[in-house]
């Protein structure tokens, strides 16, 4: 007999029989805990995160996945919902609940002639990037190979290719989905069209998606990237003139600013290392040529410590961060969007960088627009489409007892910051302590995605996620 937490509040009892009748249904399984597949279920990116479910139910297709929801369902239980499990806030889990585990649905099938792909919901950014790029072929994705394309896609997803193909929920064509009847449904600007709406940037609140369709773009196989490393007493100077660059860029070149201690990189004198540095870290999305004139403004900018602009193959310059976001580590992150970087926004921000409570703590700024910012604020349910600037305070540490440091930093930081930002926000850069923010990640949308939770989800089944509330 188990005990696992009820929908209505209180435990619910269930039994050996029900959970063999279960396993024995599903292509995949049930797994209990002290199993090698359990532990490797609830084991996700964030290293704070280390929650018990009740038991994992491992999906291998939209059948098992049905199967899931509709135990669940007439069980009356608790259920949260693991894809990828990179998500910050660690949703993926929760302790004395069921945990539907879609890490090994991965596989991904891409059309050349049609231009599109289609994924499973545990496939990373990687998986995606190694099939498309066979084909010289980009989905706008993030810029972290091990990120899942699921939880990135419901969020929103941008990275290097968003300013000239748009976001990731932009190229989604379809989405089949399990809502919480157990209905198997297809998504799409024709089927479900408010649903579909709803799941390009409400996240997992309407349905576990279990594949998705992707419209691609040509691209590739190498684009012109790579690092700018400058000292960071020249940063005033420095973000004031990208912003005048980045102001009247094409779309095809992508500049985030990166502050941080300068990792020991072999491109960088040692003497540098452990130094806190500006990083340009820049992509062009277009031919070679182009790219060189495009950045030949940022390139002329000060003096920098390093320069390694030059061809890398795409899918190497998507994991070319992997190395500073590993597994594992323990993170914490806050984040604000920016209409401009003022120069009392910039003073505030490295006031917080003089004190970085650990190595590998950093603070990423995106620069977006292009092609995002030709999305009208209500198309899909996330609504910031204006060009502007996406901050990530990425705080991240392996030692546990820096822990309230590190959390104390990051708050400090995104409360200094507060006055300068805009009050929207991208929802999977958001931790679980971080309900006050929740309204600006949707805006005027926020009515709209309560109706669509109301009319698929009225019980709020899917409610271990930064919850929409049912209409």
């Amino acid at each position: 007999m188990f005990d696992l937490n009820s929908l209505e509040g209180g435990a619910v009892a269930v039994t050996q029989d029900a959970l063999d009748t279960l396993d024995g249904s599903l292509r995949g399984g049930v797994h209990l805990k002290g199993s090698a597949e359990y532990d490797d279920a609830r084991t996700i990116w964030n290293g704070m995160v280390d929650r018990h479910p009740g038991f994992v139910i491992r999906a291998l297709g939209a059948s098992d996945v049905q199967k899931a929801v509709n135990f669940v369902r007439e069980n009356g239980l608790m259920m949260s919902v693991r894809s990828g499990g990179h998500q910050i806030a660690g949703h993926a889990v929760a302790d004395g609940t069921v945990l539907l585990d879609l890490s090994q649905m991965r596989s991904v099938f891409v059309d050349r002639a049609a231009q599109t792909a289609r994924a499973e919901p545990g496939a990373t950014l990687g998986d995606v990037d190694r099939e498309t790029q066979a084909h010289a072929l980009v989905v706008p994705t993030g810029v972290n190979s091990t990120t899942g394309i699921a939880g990135l896609t419901l969020g929103g997803g941008f990275g290097w290719t968003t300013r000239k193909f748009g976001m990731t929920i932009d190229n989604l064509i379809s989405a089949e989905v399990v809502t919480a009847d157990g209905s198997v449904v297809t998504a799409s600007a024709d089927s479900h069209p408010d649903l579909f709406w709803a799941i390009r940037g409400g996240g997992g609140n309407f349905g576990v998606v279990t594949s998705f369709e992707f419209r691609l773009h040509a691209l590739g196989p190498e684009v012109l990237s790579g690092l700018i490393v400058h000292p960071i007493e020249d940063a005033p100077g420095l973000l004031a003139e990208l912003t005048e660059i980045t102001e009247g860029a094409p779309d095809e070149l992508t500049v985030w600013s990166v502050l941080r201690k300068a990792p020991p990189l072999p491109f960088l004198p040692e003497e540098w290392h452990g130094r806190e540095v500006l990083i340009f870290a820049v992509c062009y999305a277009g031919p070679l040529a182009e790219g060189e004139t495009a950045m030949a403004g940022l390139r002329a900018l000060g003096n920098p410590i390093a320069d390694v602009i030059s061809p890398h193959p795409f899918v190497g310059w998507q994991a070319a961060f992997d190395p500073l976001l590993t597994p594992g580590a323990r993170n914490y992150w806050k984040s604000h969007d920016f209409a401009a970087l003022s120069a009392d926004a910039v003073s505030e921000l490295l006031q917080g960088i003089a004190t970085l409570p650990d190595p590998a703590c950093e603070v990423f700024i995106a620069h977006v627009g292009g092609a995002m910012a030709r999305v009208s604020a209500g198309e899909t349910a996330y609504p910031a489409r204006s060009a502007h600037y996406i901050m990530n305070v990425h705080t991240r540490w392996d030692d546990a007892r820096k822990d309230d440091r590190c959390i104390a930093w990051a708050r400090d930081l995104y409360a200094r910051m507060k006055p300068y930002s805009t009050g929207s926000a991208y929802v999977n850069f958001m931790p679980e302590d971080e309900e006050d923010h929740f309204a600006g990640a949707y805006g005027k949308n926020g009515k709209k995605l309560s109706e669509v939770k109301g009319r698929y989800d009225p019980d709020n089944l899917f409610r271990i996620n930064h919850n929409i509330l049912p209409a």
